[in-house]
């Protein structure tokens, strides 16, 4: 069985390398919520949590249905930490995930 979707990145914005924030989707109950923007902060404390997150994008017209792509990954290297979507990062790349 698959893991449950707790988000869906839309978008992200890059600042020095390292993702700054994104634009996501969250699951709330049995539904999506609308975009809302997370700080990198937040994103790396929910993936650390244990909640899936995945690069996606909404479908026209029919509500909580998304195009998912590659899983986020919280990758750990020598005291710092990544978001990427491969294990073998060595630096922030959420491949798919357009910029905004």
């Amino acid at each position: 069985m698959a893991k449950k979707i707790d988000g869906v990145i839309e978008a992200v914005r890059y600042k020095n390398g390292q993702v700054a924030m994104a634009r996501v989707y969250e699951k709330r109950g049995a539904t999506f919520s609308d975009r809302i923007i997370v700080e990198r902060k937040v994103l790396l404390e929910r993936l650390q949590k244990g909640q899936h997150y995945v690069i996606g994008a909404r479908e026209d017209l029919l509500a909580s249905t998304f195009t998912v792509g590659k899983r986020v990954l919280l990758v750990k290297k020598d005291d710092r930490e990544f978001l990427a979507t491969h294990e073998t990062a060595i630096n922030d790349l959420l491949e798919g995930a357009p910029f905004f």
